[in-house]
């Protein structure tokens, strides 16, 4: 048998089932993993003594006969989930010594779900980056490396942490949020499945707020059905928070297998644009030939505001960042300045040393585009043409019943190689703002290697509410590929 922390969520499901081993058995194998690669910085806090004890109350369990769909399973958190009892920080210096008193709902749901839970994964400080470099508690390295190369890589963010946690096999799943792309683009760069629902799918109580009408939870895992399993256990209707939606969670596990014949693929011509890289055309190309050959129909839809995706979200998501942020000020919790003069001084001492630059730049922007002469000019323009990119879907949707784009406009890149450029690097989430700024359920499903052997994902996009299309067309996508995306596996061959 190879190491139980090679296992996949529905193997692992599966094993424990027909008595094979324990969920200790399974969770002491992942611990063990996590102390060998302490050099990825995947974990700001690692709980192993409380995720033997799940294990062990898990086992209980099962012996009563009483399991439920994550029973037992190994799995880390994004450190943007509150957890009792268990350090939260979002990342951030202003919170590295908070230890909440209540759950988030979606990890609430989780451990109703019989998971088990390693610890907390590194992210970009507050969610805010797509490179996990701007953490406070140090960068994230990629498990994958370039063919030829020692050089390290960014893992994606913000999620960067889960997702190098999954890739390199020290947890089963991960929960990951995502804003503007935080856990498709992590996803896509790690050889990883991310699945983003329709926005108001997953409670978002109890998680630490970025862009409130953007952020939302989803899982990170090694393969769609996984993704399938573990969004359904994450997800569901929850009073406390007012944009969840009151709607039966479905059965995502049942959909899959089914023939996507009959289906009609929607390619967005505007995301092919001129200087794009030819291994994305040729991996997008490719996946259009997979559909068809499932019996899929593929139409060519005009997505016409796209162009304007990326400015709308660079000016609504600092905008809802610069308020909900504003909380942050010393005086109730989190890190306080020391010796300020008076309680204005303490206020900005505090802000000034607690947060990141990165963190900084977006709440000037954020309270920039806010203010007074520029509020219409900016906010509410940014606004109403949030509302022209998501007609358009609604106008595409009626015709088809999915779309298919490359993931991120090229594969994982060198730490350091974007950090001067904030441009540079906001331009990595242009494939996946679009489907954020509308609310619409998102997948990014690994599907080819690059000349460098580093992975490459396609990106489905689906009506509002209906992830079940979307597994099942990620499904397809994901056989076809029939590419082994284990990181120690490719690195092996490219040495």
């Amino acid at each position: 048998m190879p190491r139980l922390n090679q296992l996949s969520l529905h193997e692992a499901r599966e094993g424990m089932s027909k008595k094979q081993f324990s969920s200790r058995d399974i969770t002491q194998d992942h611990i063990d993993a996590i102390e060998t690669r302490k050099d990825l910085n995947a974990f700001i806090t690692e709980t192993p003594e409380l995720a033997l004890k799940a294990a062990e109350e898990s086992d209980k369990r099962r012996a009563r006969g009483e399991t439920n769909i994550m029973e037992g399973i190994p799995i880390a958190v994004k450190d943007l989930f509150c957890t009792k009892g268990v350090r939260t920080t979002a990342a951030s210096r202003i919170l590295k010594d908070f230890t909440p008193t209540y759950e988030s709902t979606v990890t609430q749901n989780l451990l109703k779900s019989g998971a088990v839970f390693l610890g907390k994964t590194n992210l970009d400080e507050f969610a805010m980056g797509s490179s996990n470099i701007t953490s406070y508690f140090k960068p994230v390295q990629n498990p994958w490396k370039r063919k030829n190369s020692k050089k390290n890589l960014v893992p994606g963010g913000s999620s960067g942490g889960s997702a190098a946690a999954v890739s390199s096999r020290l947890a089963i799943g991960a929960t990951g949020t995502d804003t503007g792309g935080s856990i498709r683009q992590p996803a896509a760069f790690c050889g990883l499945v991310g699945m983003k629902p329709t926005y108001g799918r997953c409670s978002r109580w109890g998680i630490i707020a970025f862009a409130s009408s953007l952020d939302q939870a989803g899982p990170i895992t090694r393969n769609v059905r996984d993704s399938a399993i573990m969004l359904q256990a994450m997800a569901g209707h929850d009073p406390k928070d007012s944009t969840s939606i009151n709607t039966d969670v479905p059965d995502y596990e049942s959909c899959l297998g089914k023939s996507v014949k009959g289906l009609t693929i929607g390619i967005p011509k505007q995301y092919r644009v001129d200087g794009m890289n030819p291994e994305l055309i040729k991996l997008w190309d490719a996946g259009i030939e997979w559909l068809k050959g499932s019996g899929a129909k593929i139409s060519q839809i005009s997505l016409p505001h796209t162009k304007y995706a990326l400015p709308t979200y660079y000016i609504v998501a600092p905008a809802e960042a610069s308020s909900n942020l504003a909380r942050y000020d010393g005086v109730r919790y989190g890190f306080r300045s020391e010796a300020p003069d008076t309680l204005q001084d303490m206020y900005e001492k505090t802000r000034a040393q607690a947060f990141g630059d990165e963190v900084k730049r977006r709440i000037f922007i954020g309270t920039y585009v806010l203010s007074a002469g520029y509020y219409d000019a900016y906010y509410l323009k940014a606004q109403k043409v949030r509302k022209l990119i998501a007609d358009d879907f609604t106008e595409a949707f009626k015709k088809i019943d999915a779309i298919l784009t490359p993931t991120t406009p090229g594969s994982a890149f060198g730490v350091g190689e974007k950090m001067d450029d904030p441009i540079a690097m906001y331009l990595n989430d242009v494939l996946t703002v679009p489907a954020s700024l509308a609310g619409l359920p998102a997948i990014s499903v690994p599907a080819g290697l690059d000349k460098d052997k580093l992975p490459i994902g396609l990106q489905i996009v689906g009506r509002p509410f209906d992830e079940q299309t979307v597994f099942q067309i990620a499904e397809v996508i994901e056989k076809s590929s029939g590419i082994n995306f284990d990181p120690d596996y490719t690195n092996a061959k490219n040495k």
